[in-house]
């Protein structure tokens, strides 16, 4: 019986590569093919040059901004994926578990009080523009890695770690205090610091630059990678814990290293772009009726669906009202609440 990736994987990946020239192509300044080739290889002999005004719109506006929404769907759908597989729980989600919430207090906590204490005011001074992108991403990864802690611990206090009633009601409290706490340093906030904040509650991929890039390629890459080489333990985990440690997974280890590559992921992603639904729950569903349930293959196909979908609802962001651009995270919400209730209905059922 030929394998499923087989087909599904390359079907993914062209797919991924067509709608990026797409995406390239649209928006308030249409640019042909030809000229979207020219301005990409232009460098090479025997490849006319584009005009300027072209090159300067693919290079340095769209191209980092499709390449963000790549990385960032890529790494939401990652973290879903094993979130769902870690918890045994096909409900699972990143966000619904308190960790981008909790990833965006840690950046809005950043934003507000580092210019304030004289210590975080001293660090932001030294670290310069090109250092705070990672700074920024690396106090939001500490705000999910915290909430992300305290939901499973409390799960694990129940006994029921795939029960969804416990995962669940322990991330919206989760939620609802960081939400809170996040109201508070909003309240608290000047002009300047409450557009920062504002930016968390909607997302955003229009601040997408070469330097935002390198933070991603930097914080996301590898873990997504030491994701893909836990999928043996995840497949595991899926026949129950006390299978997985009989089978030589010492879970005591493996569920730290997920719940810390989960955070830092997402608390990269959100301290960069903002708060981003549903993509981490809806892309490794796609995929696991694409491809099965193996993590090996689900993974990999999960980040292609994921870059697929956050693609797709950024070019229709940012092209629908042109020239006005619709947060991204409004887009994404559209189509994962009814997405989410399918799936409640149909767990039901």
């Amino acid at each position: 019986m030929l394998d499923r990736s087989l087909i599904w994987l390359p079907t993914g990946v062209a797919l991924l590569a067509l709608l990026t020239i797409m995406a390239l192509g649209v928006g308030a300044m249409a640019i042909s093919f030809f000229d979207i080739f020219r301005a990409l290889f232009g460098f090479l002999p025997g490849i006319s040059a584009v005009d300027a005004m072209t090159q300067s719109v693919v290079l340095e506006i769209r191209l980092p901004r499709v390449l963000l929404a790549i990385l960032v769907g890529a790494g939401l759908a990652v973290s879903g994926a094993a979130m769902q597989g870690l918890f045994r729980n096909p409900l699972a989600d990143p966000g619904l578990i308190g960790v981008s919430a909790g990833a965006a207090l840690g950046a809005a906590s950043w934003i507000v009080l580092a210019s304030s204490i004289g210590l975080l005011a001293w660090i932001a001074e030294v670290i310069g523009p090109f250092g705070g992108q990672f700074v920024l991403a690396l106090a939001a990864f500490l705000g999910g890695l915290a909430t992300t802690l305290i939901v499973y611990l409390i799960t694990l206090k129940a006994g029921k770690m795939g029960a969804t009633a416990t995962l669940l009601l322990a991330g919206i409290a989760i939620s609802a205090l960081t939400g809170a706490a996040t109201g508070l340093l909003t309240y608290i906030a000047d002009d300047a610091q409450l557009r920062s904040i504002t930016f968390w509650s909607m997302g955003s991929l229009g601040g997408a630059d070469w330097r935002t890039l390198t933070v991603l390629i930097v914080l996301v890459l590898p873990a997504a990678l030491a994701l893909w080489w836990l999928s043996r333990a995840l497949d595991a985990l899926l026949l129950g814990e006390d299978t997985a440690g009989h089978m030589g997974f010492d879970l005591r280890v493996i569920r730290p290293i997920l719940i810390l590559l989960v955070a830092l992921v997402v608390g990269s992603a959100v301290g960069l772009t903002g708060m981003i639904g549903f993509i981490g729950l809806m892309a490794p569903h796609i995929a696991r009726m694409m491809i099965g349930p193996g993590h090996r293959m689900l993974i990999p196909m999960s980040m292609i669906v994921g870059a697929v979908l956050l693609l797709a609802a950024d070019s229709f962001a940012r092209t629908v009202a042109a020239p006005a651009e619709i947060p991204i995270g409004i887009v994404t919400s559209l189509i994962g609440g009814p997405f989410f209730l399918y799936l409640l209905l149909r767990k039901f059922r």
